[in-house]
C-alpha cells in the first residue's frame, strides 16, 4: 500500500492506493493550511488513516504531487514521521513516460502532469482532462501521447468570492445550480452565472479545442467543483474523482522497484 498525496492551493487530498489491484483505498480532503507544521500534518493523517482501520505500518511508500511549494517539505516530513517510507515528490527528474510539448516543461504543474499520466492509461486519446479547483484547468494529451498544451480559467469559487467581496449588495452564497438559467431574484441570478456560465464556458472551449485537434476528444471531469458543473455541459463529459490518485500511482510505479 502506498500513501498518494495532491497538496492544492485550497485542499490536500490524500490518499491510499493497493499497489497490486491498483485500487483506491481511501481519499479524504483536508484544508490547505500554510501556517500548520510537520507535526500538524502528521496528526491530521493520522487520524484519516485511523477513521479507515489502517495503520501506518501498512504504508510501504508514499507519493506527493503539489502545486504548493512551502508545504511539500512539510508533508513530507509528515509522513515520513508516521512511517519511516521513503516520500516520492513529482517534479523534475521523476519518470512520469509524459513527452510535454509545452515552451518550458519545467514550469508545467505536478498535477497536471499527474493527471495527463492517469489519462493516458485509463481513456481513449485524444484527451481534454478538466480539472475544477481553485483554478479550473484544461489539458490535452493528444493522439500520439503528448501533453500539448491547455489553458488556465479563474476557479469558479475564486471567481464567486471576488464578485461577493467587491459588491457592495451581492451577498456569498452557496454553489449549486438554480432550476432556471433566467434567475428571478439576487441569489438564483448569481447561482445561475456562476454555475451556468462555467458550463456554457466549459462547453465553448471543449468546442475551441476540438476544432484546433482536428478530431473529437474525450473529455475527463476532475477536481472538487467538477460534479457540480460538467453534468449542465452539453458535451459528454466523465467524471473521475481517482485520476490524481490513480497518476500518482503510475509515478510512483515508474521510480520505484517493488
Amino acid at each position: 500500500m502506498i500513501a498518494a498525496v495532491d497538496i492544492g492551493n485550497t485542499n490536500i487530498v490524500i490518499g491510499c492506493m493497493d499497489t497490486k489491484t491498483r485500487k483506491v483505498l481511501l481519499t479524504e480532503r483536508i484544508s490547505t493550511d500554510r501556517q500548520k507544521t510537520d507535526l500538524e500534518h502528521a496528526i491530521s493523517f493520522k487520524t484519516i488513516l485511523e477513521l479507515h482501520h489502517i495503520e501506518p505500518s501498512q504504508i510501504d511508500g508514499a507519493i506527493i504531487s503539489s502545486v504548493v511549494p512551502p508545504v511539500t517539505p512539510l508533508f513530507k516530513r509528515a509522513i515520513q514521521k508516521l512511517t519511516n517510507c521513503d516520500v516520492l515528490v513529482v517534479g523534475p527528474g521523476v519518470k512520469t513516460g509524459l513527452n510535454i510539448a509545452m515552451d518550458n516543461p519545467a514550469t508545467v504543474g505536478a498535477d497536471l502532469i499527474t493527471g495527463a499520466v492517469a489519462a493516458i492509461d485509463r481513456y481513449p486519446l485524444p484527451v481534454i482532462i478538466i480539472d475544477m479547483g481553485t483554478a479550473t484547468t484544461m489539458t490535452v494529451v493528444d493522439t500520439h501521447k503528448n501533453y500539448i498544451g491547455g489553458v488556465i480559467i479563474p476557479g469558479l469559487r475564486v471567481s464567486l468570492d471576488s464578485l461577493s467581496n467587491r459588491t457592495s449588495q451581492l451577498p456569498h452564497i452557496s454553489l449549486d445550480a438554480p432550476r432556471h438559467v433566467i434567475g428571478k431574484n439576487t441569489i438564483d441570478c448569481m447561482k445561475s452565472g456562476s454555475v451556468y456560465g462555467n458550463a456554457a464556458m466549459l462547453d465553448g472551449m471543449i468546442d475551441r479545442m476540438e476544432e484546433e485537434l482536428g478530431t473529437k476528444a474525450t473529455i475527463i471531469a476532475t477536481g472538487g467543483l467538477a460534479s457540480v458543473v460538467t453534468p449542465l455541459c452539453h458535451h459528454k463529459i466523465k467524471i473521475d474523482d481517482d485520476l490524481l490518485m490513480y497518476g500518482l500511482l503510475l509515478i510512483y510505479e515508474k521510480n520505484i522497484r517493488f
